[in-house]
C-alpha cells in the first residue's frame, strides 16, 4: 500500500502557437482518501468555474449564455466523475497499486488534467539503476 500521493491539476491551451500549461493546484496528500478527496474537490472547483449557476448573485442578468450542443460539456463530465463510485474505486485501486492516474478532458480551447501518483512509487523509480546503452 502506498501512503503518500502527489496530486496536480493543470489547464493546457495554445498561446502564440505553443502549448502552454497553467498549474491550477498541487497537493501532497498524506493518505489515499485525502488524495481522492482533493481530486474530486478540484474537479468540482473547475466545473463550477466553467459552468456556474446562472442564478448566482455575482453575475449580471443575461451574462451567461448556453453553448452550442456540439461543444464538449467538460463541467458535466467532471461532475459525473465526482459522483461515480465505480470510477472513484478504480482510481483508488490504481493509486494503491502505485500507478499514475491521469484524468484529462478537453473542450474546444482547453485541456484540463488531473494527475495523481504515489510518492513511494516515484521514490522507487529513482532507486532503480538507469539503463545505460552505449551509442556506436
Amino acid at each position: 500500500m502506498h501512503d503518500e500521493f502527489l496530486c496536480h491539476v493543470t489547464a493546457y491551451g495554445v498561446c502564440g502557437g505553443r502549448r502552454i500549461g497553467v498549474p491550477l493546484g498541487t497537493y501532497r496528500a498524506p493518505t489515499l482518501a485525502l488524495a481522492l478527496w482533493w481530486l474530486r474537490d478540484r474537479a468540482s472547483w473547475i466545473a463550477e468555474r466553467l459552468d456556474p449557476r446562472p442564478d448566482a448573485v455575482h453575475f449580471p442578468a443575461s451574462a451567461l449564455v448556453p453553448v452550442a450542443d456540439n461543444v464538449p460539456d467538460v463541467p458535466a463530465v467532471l461532475r459525473a466523475w465526482c459522483g461515480d463510485d465505480d470510477q472513484q474505486d478504480l482510481v483508488a485501486d490504481e493509486l494503491a497499486a502505485g500507478r499514475l492516474v491521469r484524468i484529462a478532458l478537453s473542450d474546444e480551447t482547453t485541456e484540463y488534467e488531473l494527475l495523481a501518483e504515489s510518492i513511494d512509487a516515484l521514490r522507487m523509480q529513482r532507486t532503480v539503476p538507469a539503463l545505460v546503452v552505449p551509442v556506436a
